[in-house]
């Protein structure tokens, strides 16, 4: 095919000529002249450039009509000469192979047209909270060329030009020309799975960080652990998940699973936030680990059952202590969720030990207090590892009017009135997530994912100081009602929603109805990479009828 063709018209012309001849005698006698009748019909089909969009937007977005062909026999990714990055490099190595899977799903291989040039390496590494993940695309007649500050940023790129290649009906390839500058609005774009009220196996794990990578997000919230079960098998206590986990051996995380969990994700820039919520949350915890949680009374006397993490034993401290040390050995990543929200006093307030330990500290029956030492005590435990932890916590801990160190990051999950807190956080200089308006666990008849769409992290109170301490936000998708068999349609395409609002400019992507026709296609294209992503309206992909 030619390359940069400009609009052009087929016109195809069929003429049906019919002579008909009808011949009457007129009274006067006379033959009337034959009477020819021609029918000219003129079928005209315009052939118009598509202009195909990205998702998410990019900040700055430029598109010609003209476009130009891929022949995936001569195509293939190539290292610029004064790129950083260079054959070897196992992340843009391995997107290479990749997208170009991606691009052209029925061929192997191609040579050159997509030039790529890193400023610095870091092949090696894994992403982390400073990560660059800026880049320029440039599209023109013969080649493209993408250029990024690291290979977090290459990969981001990669992904908005994969979305940017199309098919004819013939199943020929293209590309318009293109200018994109990008990058990210907000440097945390997570994603919450939760494997403790479901355990999800891995493939399911990788399957969701691929369509992660898809949508830019960069985060996975790894909620491993909580009251059903105890997933996770650790090194330090091999008994959590042994007699903690719905099955000790089928249902289970191996240290090399979480390894492989981790290593797919660094591939695609994502980084791994692991969640081990205490001191509330922690049924699955006691079965494996005896003396950890309180015991609760009933009448004076013990009542069998067990509550929160018990706040007022050495014990506790020294268990909470080992533990994290091993989870910051396992998980590279500088950031651990600590939890800290749900924790009900009931059980504190029925035992005995408890209440004299509240005395000894002067807590009276406020039973905030309690936890606020418990929490401030294992947000110190992590700072004084040997490779610093950066504690994340839910709302409630401040909510507590906790001592906590000023690097604490906060995350706001209760729904009503979040930018009333967005506002009283930043104000008191933390760092704060948003993750309240994107619980998409909860679903609705028609298309809730303009609710998710029209959230706007910064639309609140405050100093532009303060609302420069919101580092972006998360969707959480909880696990009552959600296992491997319905995880995938149930996430996509409404984390997409989320994920744009993340990403791009806000005053260019307020309008959903605008937004609808790129998410609908770009949710074709999820199906069409194997992310079995749910319907947003009437409709069909294009793809369905390939092969027919």
């Amino acid at each position: 095919c030619r390359c940069f063709l400009t609009l052009y018209f087929k016109i195809i012309m069929i003429v049906l000529c019919n002579y008909i001849c009808s011949f009457s005698m007129a009274h006067t006698g006379t033959h009337s002249q034959p009477v020819r009748s021609c029918l000219l019909l003129v079928v005209v089909s315009v052939c118009v450039q598509q202009v195909h969009g990205v998702w998410p937007l990019p900040q700055q977005l430029h598109q010609s009509a003209d476009r130009g062909c891929l022949s995936p026999q001569r195509f293939s990714f190539t290292y610029g000469r004064d790129s950083a990055a260079q054959t070897g490099c196992s992340v843009l190595d391995a997107a290479f192979k990749r997208y170009f899977s991606i691009i052209f799903p029925d061929f192997t291989k191609g040579s050159g047209l997509l030039m790529l040039s890193v400023k610095t390496g870091g092949c090696d590494g894994y992403p982390d909270e400073d990560s660059d993940e800026s880049y320029n695309l440039s599209v023109s007649e013969g080649q493209a060329v993408l250029r990024s500050v690291t290979v977090w940023g290459a990969l981001r790129g990669l992904e908005s030009f994969s979305q940017l290649v199309y098919q004819d009906d013939y199943g020929s390839y293209f590309i318009n020309k293109t200018e994109i500058v990008d990058f990210p609005r907000f440097a945390f774009r997570g994603l919450l799975l939760d494997t403790s009220r479901h355990y999800l196996p891995l493939h399911a794990i990788l399957k969701t960080l691929d369509a992660m990578a898809y949508s830019k997000f960069n985060v996975f919230h790894w909620h491993i652990v909580d009251d059903p079960s105890f997933p996770y098998q650790s090194r330090t206590f091999p008994d959590l998940s042994n007699k903690g986990a719905f099955h000790p051996f089928t249902h289970i995380y191996t240290q090399s699973d979480v390894m492989r969990v981790i290593e797919h994700a660094r591939m695609r820039g994502i980084r791994v936030v692991p969640e081990f919520d205490s001191p509330g949350h922690t049924q699955s915890w006691g079965k494996g680990q005896p003396g950890l949680l309180t015991p609760c009374y009933k009448g004076g006397v013990p009542s069998g059952s067990f509550g929160p993490v018990d706040p007022t034993i050495d014990t506790t401290y020294k268990f909470m202590e080992s533990l994290l040390k091993e989870v910051k050995f396992v998980f590279p990543d500088s950031y651990v969720h600590l939890g800290g929200d749900e924790v009900s006093f009931a059980c504190w307030q029925s035992n005995p030990n408890v209440r004299k330990f509240m005395e000894k500290m002067g807590f009276g029956k406020d039973f905030t207090k309690l936890e606020s030492f418990y929490m401030e005590s294992v947000i110190l435990l992590g700072s004084i590892q040997d490779s610093k932890i950066t504690s994340i916590v839910w709302q409630d801990v401040f909510d507590y009017h906790e001592r906590i160190p000023q690097d604490t990051v906060l995350e706001i999950w209760k729904g009503e009135k979040y930018q009333a807190e967005l506002s009283r956080m930043t104000q008191a200089g933390h760092r704060v997530l948003l993750s309240a308006p994107w619980y998409i666990n909860h679903i609705s008849y028609g298309q809730d994912w303009r609710n998710s769409y029209a959230v706007q992290p910064q639309n609140f109170s405050g100093t532009e100081e303060q609302k420069k301490l919101v580092i972006g936000g998360e969707v959480a998708m909880w696990g009552e009602y959600v296992d491997a068999t319905n995880l995938t349609p149930r996430l996509w395409p409404r984390a997409c929603a989320a994920a744009e609002r993340l990403w791009s400019n806000e005053e260019k992507t307020l309008n959903a109805d605008l937004a609808f026709p790129r998410l609908e296609e770009f949710r074709c294209e999820l199906l069409r990479r194997g992310i079995q992503a749910e319907p947003l309206f009437v409709g069909h992909c294009k793809h369905e009828y390939d092969g027919l």
